[in-house]
């Protein structure tokens, strides 16, 4: 990303993306309860509890080693919790593993992209929404996704030869593909040209009501423009959790996580 103003959002327009089916109750989509985990002395996570309802745009920032990629790893499951539960549309998700809360409806992108280089863009796609189409149906729904993140034109190449930013779209369009209810986003600024910014903050903005989703994002202009809430973590703590303005606002917030006075940190993992 250049290091002038931050990307302008892409134009508006009525373009939905699909949904998943919605449970029919207005129960929140994500209930976090007490989650802790524990690295031997070390507490990564201590203690931490969040609500998102069908809707919810909600950032959870804070510098490096704070807890953010943890956090996520109890929500999807590849780590489990020493203490504490995950509840997914009222079902308790917190010993389940990680292929079946794929079923349920939560679905990640993570730091670094995870496309498999040997196969075509479209076929990335396609493998991940496998489960949620039949037929006909998973190849022209991927084709639609592809292009709703700008690349169409690229879904006959190997996703080996994407650049960085492109794979990095190609994962986002691969969760999508999944029709969640729940969407995770490791970092998805990182390494993004401004152009290929705009392009996934209007691609998030269209995201469909019954989808909630929480973004770990070290960017705060793109957390700014995409979050309606934000939760501040230091040390694996919940520092603050406030409307977004509020909380990239806050005294303690500054202190502990734009120290420097700059809106970038850097990129590596917690």
């Amino acid at each position: 990303m250049s290091h002038g103003a931050g990307p302008e959002p892409a134009a508006a327009t009525d373009r939905r993306i699909e949904a998943g089916p919605v449970p029919g109750t207005a129960r929140p989509v994500l209930v976090l309860d007490g989650l802790t985990r524990r690295f031997g002395s070390l507490t990564a996570l201590g203690g931490v509890s969040l609500r998102l309802r069908a809707g919810a745009r909600h950032a959870v920032i804070g510098p490096n080693g704070a807890g953010k990629t943890t956090l996520l790893n109890l929500i999807a499951g590849t780590e489990r919790p020493d203490e504490g539960t995950v509840v997914l549309d009222g079902r308790d998700l917190t010993r389940t593993a990680p292929a079946r809360r794929a079923r349920f409806g939560i679905a990640r992108s993570f730091q670094q992209p995870t496309a498999i280089g040997e196969l075509t863009v479209l076929d990335n796609v396609v493998l991940a929404g496998w489960r949620h189409r039949r037929g006909r149906e998973r190849v022209e729904a991927a084709t639609r996704q592809l292009a709703e993140v700008g690349l169409a034109d690229m879904a006959h190449r190997r996703a080996a030869e994407l650049s960085h930013g492109q794979r990095r779209l190609l994962d986002l369009a691969a969760a999508l593909s999944c029709r969640p209810r729940l969407l995770l986003l490791d970092e998805p600024a990182a390494g993004l040209t401004d152009r290929d910014i705009a392009r996934l903050l209007d691609v998030l903005g269209r995201l469909p009501d019954e989808v909630a989703m929480l973004l770990v994002e070290h960017h705060t202009e793109v957390v700014a423009q995409l979050a309606d809430t934000v939760t501040v973590l230091k040390d694996g703590e919940a520092l603050v959790t406030a409307a977004t303005r509020e909380a990239l606002g806050h005294p303690a917030v500054r202190e502990a996580y734009l120290g420097t006075g700059t809106s970038r940190c850097s990129n590596s993992a917690d």
